[in-house]
């Protein structure tokens, strides 16, 4: 597999496009993120902790009153966003995450239980409701320092 061709941004940093694989890894391993819905129309953000399935699919938990959880009760699921990143603030360094994808509430009784287990919530705030986020379009980039070598000129250099 060839990494994408890095874009130059600055004199100091360069912008590297993540494919789905290691974005989704990226976002695993995060300790929280945003998801991004429709409240009255307009864009929403809530920050939220989450887990992430081997299939990609993005799990939090909310509560029964919060505008997220209005927004998602109707069918179909609706559209959202959600957003991690890992990018340290003095050197600009690190990486980003979106995924766009479908949120429904989940119901069936056994995985919600499972999910109450293992995702804590981050606010101590009764969370009620869990989400599923199916990852349709899943986009990601590194930012990275101008002299580190990407993937396509390391490889050049082993050859």
């Amino acid at each position: 597999m060839t990494s994408p061709e890095p874009v130059i941004d600055g004199d100091v940093r360069r912008v590297v496009a993540l494919d789905r694989d290691e974005a989704i890894r990226l976002l695993a391993g995060a300790a929280f993120g945003r998801v991004v819905f429709t409240r009255d129309a307009l864009p929403a953000i809530r920050p939220v902790n989450h887990l992430v399935e081997h299939d990609g699919r993005i799990i939090i938990r909310t509560r029964l009153t919060s505008r997220l959880t209005s927004a998602i009760r109707p069918q179909p699921p609706i559209v959202v966003a959600y957003e991690a990143d890992d990018i340290d603030t003095v050197s600009h360094i690190g990486w980003t995450v979106v995924v766009t994808g479908f949120a429904h509430a989940v119901t069936d009784p056994e995985r919600i239980a499972r999910y109450e287990r293992v995702l804590r919530p981050c606010v101590a705030a009764a969370m009620d409701i869990v989400v599923e986020i199916e990852p349709n379009i899943v986009t990601g980039m590194r930012l990275i320092d101008k002299a580190e070598p990407t993937d396509v000129e390391a490889l050049g250099d082993a050859r």
